[in-house]
C-alpha cells in the first residue's frame, strides 16, 4: 500500500498544468476531462459505465471520507473512470464502520490513476470557461513535454463508439420469472440501480449486448423496451439507431435514459452534438413540461439531441426542459409508445424526484 505520496502533474489539452500529489495507483492515464457536482456517492460514479473514458473532477471538498462498500454502491462490475482529480482526499482513513475498504485500497486494486491537493476550483472554472477536453495525470512523468506527448495519443470523445466496450457479453435475466411483465434491456452501459428498480416493479428483465440483432430481442417477446445509458458519442452508433428504428415498428413500450434518450432521438431524425461542458451532478433543475413540475435531477452526460430540431419534428412532442440552458431532457413519440429522458431517474446517486417516469413506463407495458 502506498504511505508516502509522491508528486502528480495534470495537464490539459490546452497546456494548463497543475501539480499535485499522488493517488491510487502510480502511473500515468489520459482521457476527457469532465467535473461532477455531486457532494456524495463517489463510488456510485466511478462506476457508472457513461462515464467509461473520462477522468472525473469531484467539486465536493472531501473524497474518500466515507469509504467504499462493495455489496451496494457498485453501479456495474467494477471502477469505469480513467482517473479521479480532487482537493482532499482522505487517503486511508474512514468514518462508516461498514466500509469494506479505504477508497484508495479500492483504487489500488482497480489500477486508477489520479491527483489530489489541487484546487478543483480553479480546474472547474476553467473547464467551464474553455469546455471539456482531453487531460493527463501522471506519478511517473514528470516533464510536461513528455507529457504532452503521451496525452496526444488519446483520441478525442466526439466521433468515439465506446458502449460496445462496457455492454454486458452475454445475456442475462434478472427477476421472478412468473412475472407478469417481460421487459427487454438493450445494454449500452446500464447502470444497476435502473435494473433494481425494473426488478422491484415486478418486471422479469433480460438484459442484451448493446449490437444484439434486432430479430433476437424480438424473439424473446418481451413486453416493452428499455435502451439504457452508456459512454461515448451516440452520433458514432448507427448500429444501435437501426435496433432502434425496429423495435419502434412492434408498437411495443419503448423508454430510454440519457444515452438511450440521444439513440431514440436520433432514430426519430434528430441530431446530436457535443456540448462545451456537459451535465454532470446531483441539483440541475428540469421543468416536466406535462405535469408543469420542477425535478431536482441527477445528470451525467456530454451530449445533447438538438432543441430545435425536436421542436420542428412532426412526430416529437418535447416533454422535459433543463432550466438552466433550455437543453431538451425529455421527449416522447406522438406516433409510438416511447418516450425517453436525459436524466438519471434511477439516481445513483441523487435525488428520487423522477422515480415516476419507472412507474409510467411499467404501466405501459
Amino acid at each position: 500500500m502506498n504511505n508516502t505520496p509522491q508528486t502528480a502533474l495534470l495537464l490539459l489539452a490546452d497546456g494548463t498544468l497543475f501539480k499535485g500529489k499522488a493517488l491510487g495507483k502510480i502511473g500515468t492515464t489520459a482521457g476527457e476531462i469532465c467535473f461532477n457536482t455531486g457532494m456524495t456517492g463517489y463510488q456510485e460514479i466511478y462506476t457508472d459505465p457513461s462515464y467509461y473514458g473520462q477522468i472525473i473532477v469531484n467539486t465536493t471538498s472531501h473524497i474518500g471520507n466515507y469509504g467504499v462498500k462493495l455489496e451496494t454502491e457498485e453501479e456495474s462490475d467494477g471502477v469505469k473512470i480513467r482517473g479521479m482529480v480532487c482537493n482532499e482526499y482522505a487517503r486511508h482513513y474512514y468514518s462508516r464502520l461498514t466500509a469494506d475498504f479505504s477508497l484508495q485500497e479500492y483504487f489500488e486494486r482497480a489500477g486508477i490513476v489520479g491527483i489530489c491537493e489541487v484546487d478543483t476550483r480553479q480546474i472547474v472554472r476553467h473547464i467551464r470557461d474553455a469546455g471539456v477536453m482531453n487531460c493527463i495525470i501522471s506519478s511517473e512523468i514528470t516533464d510536461p513535454i513528455e507529457l504532452m506527448k503521451e496525452l496526444e495519443k488519446c483520441p478525442s470523445m466526439e466521433g468515439l463508439e465506446l458502449s460496445s466496450e462496457v455492454s454486458t457479453r452475454e445475456s442475462y435475466l434478472l427477476g421472478n420469472e412468473s412475472s407478469t411483465k417481460k421487459l427487454a434491456v438493450i445494454d449500452y452501459g446500464c447502470k444497476t440501480n435502473i435494473l433494481r428498480n425494473f426488478v422491484d416493479r415486478d418486471c422479469y428483465v433480460k438484459v442484451f449486448n448493446a449490437k444484439t440483432p434486432a430479430s433476437e430481442i424480438k424473439a424473446w417477446n418481451p413486453d416493452g423496451y428499455f435502451i439504457s445509458n452508456g459512454p461515448g458519442d451516440p452520433g458514432a452508433m448507427d448500429y444501435a439507431v437501426e435496433t432502434i428504428k425496429e423495435l419502434l415498428e412492434t408498437e411495443k413500450p419503448l423508454f430510454g435514459i440519457c444515452l438511450g434518450h440521444q439513440l431514440l432521438g436520433r432514430a426519430s431524425g434528430i441530431e446530436t452534438y457535443k456540448m462545451h461542458h456537459g451535465h454532470r451532478g446531483l441539483n440541475h433543475p428540469v421543468k416536466n413540461l406535462k405535469r408543469n413540475r420542477c425535478e431536482i435531477t441527477s445528470q451525467n452526460h456530454g451530449f445533447s439531441i438538438d432543441g430545435e430540431q425536436a421542436k420542428n419534428t412532426a412526430n416529437i412532442e418535447v416533454t422535459h426542459v433543463n432550466l438552466n440552458d433550455k437543453t431538451v431532457e425529455g421527449i416522447r413519440r406522438t406516433d409510438k409508445p416511447a418516450f425517453s429522458v436525459q436524466y438519471h431517474p434511477e439516481a445513483a446517486p441523487g435525488p428520487h424526484d423522477s422515480r415516476y417516469l419507472f412507474d409510467d413506463f411499467v404501466a405501459m407495458l
